[in-house]
């Protein structure tokens, strides 16, 4: 699983359906939900 900050809990929490994606940039990145409330969550890097 992988941790990230999520900005309405205001806490760093691991992600839920957490998956790869690449940025227009072509640097990676990862994207998922917050388990809490529901908001998504995005941390760059592999």
């Amino acid at each position: 699983m992988v941790e990230a900050y999520c900005v309405k809990c205001k806490q760093k929490r691991e992600m839920k359906d957490a998956q790869q994606v690449t940025m227009k940039n072509g640097k990676k990145a990862t994207q998922g939900t917050c388990p809490a409330c529901g908001t998504k969550m995005f941390k760059i890097g592999g």
